[in-house]
């Protein structure tokens, strides 16, 4: 948001002749002084006196009202002066001497926030009763109309800007997202949207991501929070060792209810067999709860899987939570449909011309240990058949220099090669000291040839960006078979590149799935360049809702949910410095 300016001047014009024309005032005109002194209603609308208006601007002033939660709104002054200026002289959410059906709807917006995913106490959300309690009454004085109204305006700036672009700065967390360029017409948007809206709660909905995954996310986190509040099944005990399909198992009863529960169990007449063997449709249900939860779908009840069972409800909607935070996070509106990659979930996603999902396929991110993939926004500019590959320096440094040592002609049994800074080729067979010292200090580079054998695969998927992070093959396809797939050096190893290859060239006919093919199969590398980039989006989300509502949680692989909470725990206003 804007910070505040103009901070001296007259809120309103007329503040200034209003002040004129009281000099002349007779004194003993009680009923004038009267009119002057209080709020006028002009057929419904609130008007202020000379002193309701000098009240309110000395607020705006200051940028503190004190009966706010967090008094101080100096980032939403500029905002809040505009949109009173836009009112000439009236308070927006007074009819009547009541407060207007667009103010109720409003409020009631706020006090639910948490079913957003936002903290209803940020807007007010628990003082609310009691301020309309007093204004419902139709005793408030002036001051108390100006400040319920004034109360009204900024709590609802804040939370359509919390809703539009997100609390906390990606930015602040180390994400490369930029949400500077989501500045949104706080002022414009509550006088034409909102103080006369049919449907405030409709209205608030048009700021919010248009994802469908979005929305989809919002519903599963109202599902969580209902049953977080209810009763629970309780903690599942965990035995001393696995219990397969087929054994006994003494808290089957107690599985089944906590199946039930969350959705994986449907059978609820089911739930009170009174019978200790773990088979049939309980074996399914724990498939399905393990798939949903990012494990193994194999019916074992191990360690990870009683760790998931156990994991509380209320950790469920936490997730929920900092998932629709990083929604808001992105653009609304892209050139076309992106790419997305969520890290925690080993996989891509590209998007229908209506951001639903065109297709996906199964990821290789990087390690959690020291080469985490980053969160950032890039484009796909180019694709790079049979592409060479260049070893970044801190890779040859810890990984290839050290079997060099070992076997001196490492890099001719893995097609590696020596190149200048020129790319000529230095030498692709052993590697005396001198060499190995010119490509310790960078002088020199590795890189490997093309082939089916080369880390990228047969095809890179260019984007440019500051990590030197891209997408593309790889010869390593075992470890698309396993449920945790963070293997890699930070780069996006991908299931099916011809697939994704033919969607991002699906705009020129030339390149048929047949010509790439043949591309990646032939003897040259070969660059096809996009007629128009493609976005991509490295996210990370460790709750997700596919479209056909099932709702799948994944392991916090990289910490960043853990750092996300403490920046929200902080609070108003929200920072992870």
């Amino acid at each position: 948001m804007r910070r505040g300016h103009c901070i001296g001047r007259a809120l309103f014009p007329l503040l200034a002749i209003a002040s004129m024309c009281s000099c002349g005032r007779a004194p003993n005109d009680a009923r004038a002084a009267d009119t002057s002194a209080r709020s006028i209603s002009k057929s419904g609308v609130q008007q202020l006196s000379f002193d309701g208006r000098a009240k309110l601007e000395a607020y705006l002033d200051a940028a503190l009202l004190p009966d706010l939660q967090y008094p101080d709104f100096e980032n939403c002054r500029t905002e809040a002066r505009e949109f009173y200026e836009s009112a000439g002289g009236t308070l927006s959410w007074i009819v009547d001497s009541r407060p207007s059906r667009q103010a109720v709807g409003v409020i009631k917006v706020l006090q639910n926030a948490d079913g957003e995913g936002l903290n209803p106490i940020d807007y007010d959300g628990p003082r609310w009763a009691a301020r309309l309690g007093v204004i419902d009454a139709g005793r408030a004085s002036e001051s108390e109309y100006v400040r319920f109204d004034l109360a009204i305006t900024i709590s609802a700036m804040r939370y359509v800007s919390d809703l539009h672009r997100g609390r906390v700065n990606p930015r602040e967390l180390h994400f490369d997202l930029d949400i500077e360029n989501k500045n949104f017409d706080l002022s414009g948007f509550l006088r034409e949207k909102l103080v006369n809206a049919d449907d405030a709660e409709a209205a608030m909905k048009t700021v919010e991501p248009p994802f469908p995954t979005y929305r989809r996310t919002v519903e599963a986190l109202r599902t969580y929070m209902k049953l977080a509040s209810e009763p629970g099944a309780g903690f599942l005990p965990v035995p001393p060792k696995s219990v397969k399909p087929g054994d006994s198992y003494g808290e089957v009863a107690h599985l089944r209810r906590l199946l039930h529960r969350v959705g994986d169990f449907p059978d609820i007449g089911a739930a009170n067999v009174a019978d200790s063997a773990y088979e049939g449709p309980l074996v399914a249900a724990v498939k399905r709860f393990q798939q949903r939860h990012g494990l193994e779908p194999n019916g074992i009840l191990d360690l990870q899987t009683f760790k998931q069972l156990n994991t509380p409800l209320s950790d469920r909607v936490l997730q929920l939570t900092l998932t629709l935070e990083r929604w808001r996070w992105l653009p609304h509106q892209f050139a076309r449909p992106p790419i997305v990659v969520n890290i925690p979930e080993f996989r891509l996603y590209a998007a229908n011309e209506e951001y639903g999902e065109a297709f996906s396929m199964k990821v290789v991110v990087g390690r959690s240990y020291k080469h985490q993939t980053p969160v950032f926004a890039a484009e796909v500019k180019s694709l790079i058949f049979r592409p060479y590959w260049n070893v970044p320096l801190d890779i040859e440094r810890s990984e290839l220099l050290p079997e060099l040592r070992r076997d001196p002609n490492y890099l001719q049994k893995h097609g590696y090669e020596v190149v200048n800074a020129q790319d000529t080729v230095v030498s692709d067979d052993a590697v005396g000291a001198q060499v190995e010292k010119q490509l310790y200090s960078g002088k020199l580079a590795i890189r490997q040839r093309p082939g089916s054998d080369n880390a990228l695969g047969l095809v890179k998927f260019d984007m440019p960006n500051p990590y030197d992070i891209y997408m593309h093959g790889t010869p390593a396809t075992q470890l698309f078979s396993r449920s945790r797939r963070d293997f890699s050096h930070g780069c996006i190893r991908l299931e099916d590149p011809v697939v994704l290859a033919a969607w991002a060239l699906r705009d020129q006919p030339e390149w048929n799935t047949e010509r790439i093919i043949a591309a990646m199969n032939g003897d040259k590398t070969l660059r096809a360049s996009l007629t128009r980039a493609i976005p991509v989006l490295i996210l990370y989300g460790t709750a997700i809702v596919t479209e056909e509502g099932e709702i799948h949680f994944y392991n916090d692989i990289y910490g960043h949910d853990a750092t996300l909470e403490r920046a929200l725990a902080k609070g108003y206003p929200y920072s992870a410095q």
